[in-house]
């Protein structure tokens, strides 16, 4: 099988104009190795609201759904930042994940060598980190109910259910065995139930993997650790609102939020999406760094597709931009010449449509 169709989801933001570069890869892929992509677009977030009055579309929830992998941008506006219901641009990722039944984040976090002087952190503090964030989708705080607010008080309900924590659990423990063969596990069970019931389940899930090392720690000190220690991860295993947090506390590791690249895993096609937010501010500007968005490419190519020949050429590509000198704003020191979104995709896409026959060009 070599044709598929991408359902593309531009968002809002920045979101489209990463995802432009994210296609454009992709296209190249397609050219260098002989497939055939299907890219057809659908509406999400604010932008979908302006066009159809809601967050989530019907006629996304359709594309989607017979499309082999989703590549999603961003979603999110300060114009809408008082909506409620189904027109907050969030709401409209919360129900795609639903939709799809992705219960499983995959989110990695490496450092490159030319990038080691980007992070606040010192350069020795960075060598040798490679970790994996699993994080928990379709529980906790973000979907628990009752939820409201009224003048003079708010709630949100936590809850956990074991076969939530059972599920995502064995998709850490599997990635660990493809990788250094270690997870922590993140909670609070000091003074939280649903994070008891987390620990027990987890630790009984690692009786199934006998080969693999469990540690716990308390979300407080691995939020530390994650600083202070950082390449003492493996697979780092969380629920959803702690994996939130501290997935964007990593992505000071690699130097910027637009770096990362994110997939979104279960019992529908995969949704692969950068990291970063839908950063208005720099909407339009032509000065947003695509790599998030390209490397969630390269993560659709791997998990999405099973295309691993593929995904392995985008990131040596992507690596051999950076080792080239490539930079957004981002992650440029002073006096380095910054370029913008649409040079950056467009020599990633090169290099992956001549493969190692040519060198980077910036």
């Amino acid at each position: 099988m070599n044709e598929f169709i991408i359902a593309v989801l531009p968002g809002d933001g920045i979101g489209p104009e990463v995802t432009a570069e994210a296609v454009r890869v992709l296209a190249a892929v397609a050219d260098r190795y002989g497939y055939h992509f299907g890219f057809p677009e659908y509406a999400i977030g604010a932008a979908a609201v302006a066009e159809a009055g809601e967050a989530l579309p019907a006629d996304t929830r359709q594309g989607v759904t017979h499309a082999d992998a989703i590549l999603l941008g961003a979603v999110g506006s300060p114009l809408l930042a008082s909506a409620t219901g189904n027109q907050r641009p969030e709401a409209g990722l919360l129900a795609l994940r639903k939709l799809l039944g992705a219960y499983a984040n995959l989110r990695p976090v490496s450092v490159h060598p030319a990038l080691c002087n980007v992070s606040p952190l010192r350069a020795d503090r960075l060598e040798g980190v490679d970790l994996l964030i699993v994080r928990e989708l379709t529980g906790g705080l973000y979907y628990g109910e009752p939820r409201g607010r009224d003048e003079s008080a708010a709630v949100n309900t936590l809850r956990d259910s074991v076969a939530e924590i059972e599920r995502v659990a064995r998709v850490a423990f599997r990635a660990a065995q493809e990788r250094r063969g270690s997870v922590t596990s993140v909670d609070k069970a000091n003074v939280l139930e649903v994070s008891q019931l987390w620990r027990d389940t987890v630790t009984r899930v690692a009786g199934e993997y006998p080969d693999i090392r469990l540690e716990h720690l308390y979300v407080d000190y691995a939020a530390m650790r994650l600083i202070s220690d950082p390449a003492s991860f493996d697979v780092l295993l969380t629920e959803n609102l702690f994996g939130d947090i501290l997935s964007d506390e990593a992505a000071v590791l690699a130097g910027s939020l637009g770096l990362l690249p994110s997939a979104s895993l279960g019992e529908g096609p995969g949704l692969f999406e950068p990291v970063h937010g839908s950063a208005p501010d720099i909407a339009g500007r032509g000065v947003a760094n695509p790599i998030g968005a390209i490397a969630s490419a390269a993560m659709l190519l791997r998990h999405g597709l099973g295309l691993v020949e593929a995904a392995e050429g985008v990131d040596r590509a992507i690596g051999a931009v950076l080792a080239a000198g490539a930079r957004t704003p981002d992650i440029a020191r002073p006096g380095e010449r910054t370029l913008g979104t649409g040079e950056i995709g467009a020599e990633i896409a090169r290099l992956v449509l001549w493969g190692g026959a040519v060198e980077p060009a910036l």
